[in-house]
Parts: structure tokens; C-alpha cells; sequence
């Protein structure tokens, strides 16, 4: 059966992108990652997906209207033939229109146990809040931040000595674990 193909939007280093590069490359993968595109030409995560011989698309959302930059992203995605879009570190609210024309086809990894922590700063929270443990979440990308169904968690044990960044480091290497797998699996099910 062929490959499902997948877009992945990025605005930095990409370092989730670059677990799903690197899953897509066994032979029992359900997909192959045809474009990765940013908000930020000088995302490092592009050049790195270019050198691993992935296309890439980069337009900045400086100075036009969000629904013309969203019509330049989604043009790109489908001149690729992308059936399916992974969030991976990309920092834009997509707008409602935007998640409309790709309903039921956009994933986002996040950095906490949804529902628990929507949004930013979700380690300093989690400390702050006295939490036993964190974790990152694979959900649907909906109109509501942060909101759509829930595909999979990880959990990570938060230690007394721990600050925003090292639990942030721990459940990075969760994150990078958790979503291949479950964008794979996600993958499978999505009709033609």
C-alpha cells in the first residue's frame, strides 16, 4: 500500500520533525514526509530537513494578511500532495478557516497532559502547581487551543530537583518517542 504523505510545519530547530523523519525511514512506516514548511525561512530545522533530501517551504507572515500567508502554507502543502499536516514546534495560532479546509487532518504534539496546562509555559506550571508528574499529549488540531481529541500521552515523573528546563528536556525525549508512533497509527485510519 503506498505511503501516507505527511507535511510538517516547524518555526525552530524541529526536533519532533526530525523523529518523523527519521521513523519514516522504516520499511513498516505508514508514511513519508513530502514537505516541511515554517513561518521562518531561518529555521534551523529547514536546513536540516534539506539535507536529509526533504522538500521545504518557508514564508514569512511578516507584513501580509494572515489569510494570504495561510494561503501561501496551504498551496505548498498541496502541490506536495500532503493528505495530512503534524505541528512540530510550529509557534502560529493556524486559523479557524485554515483548520476547516484540514479538518480531522492536522496533529499537534503538546507539552503537557491535556487537558492540564493549554498553551505556554507548561513545565513552570506543572512545577509551580506542585504536580507528581508531566508529560506531552498527541491531539487533533480544532478551532479550540489545545482542545481536539486526545491520539496519546506520555507521562514523565517530576523529581524534587527539577526546574522548567530539565523537566522540559525529559519530556522532549518522550515527545520524540510518542509521536512517530502515534502519527503512524493516526495515519492508518485517515480515509483516502
Amino acid at each position: 500500500m503506498a505511503r501516507r504523505k505527511l507535511g510538517i510545519l516547524i518555526s525552530g530547530r524541529g526536533s519532533n520533525m526530525a523523529a518523523l523523519i527519521e521513523a519514516s525511514r522504516a520499511e513498516d512506516c505508514p508514511y513519508e514526509v513530502a514537505l516541511v514548511a515554517s513561518d521562518k525561512p531561518e529555521a534551523p530545522g529547514l536546513a536540516w530537513a534539506r539535507e536529509q533530501g526533504i522538500a521545504t517551504f518557508a514564508h514569512s507572515p511578516k507584513g501580509i494578511p494572515k489569510p494570504e500567508y495561510e494561503a501561501a502554507i496551504d498551496a505548498a502543502l498541496r502541490e506536495a500532495g500532503v493528505e495530512a499536516i503534524a505541528l512540530a514546534g510550529y509557534m502560529r495560532l493556524l486559523s479557524d478557516d485554515f483548520v476547516t479546509r484540514w479538518r480531522d487532518r492536522i496533529v499537534n504534539i503538546h507539552p503537557s497532559l491535556l487537558p492540564k496546562y493549554k498553551g505556554l509555559d507548561t513545565h513552570a506550571r506543572a512545577l509551580a502547581m506542585g504536580d507528581q508528574k508531566a508529560g506531552c499529549t498527541v491531539h487533533i488540531v480544532t478551532e479550540e487551543l489545545d482542545g481536539g481529541s486526545i491520539l496519546g500521552q506520555a507521562e514523565v515523573r517530576i523529581e524534587a530537583r527539577d526546574t522548567a528546563e530539565t523537566l522540559a528536556a525529559r519530556v522532549l525525549g518522550e515527545e520524540h518517542r510518542l509521536y512517530p508512533k502515534v502519527v503512524a497509527k493516526w495515519l492508518t485510519t485517515l480515509p483516502r
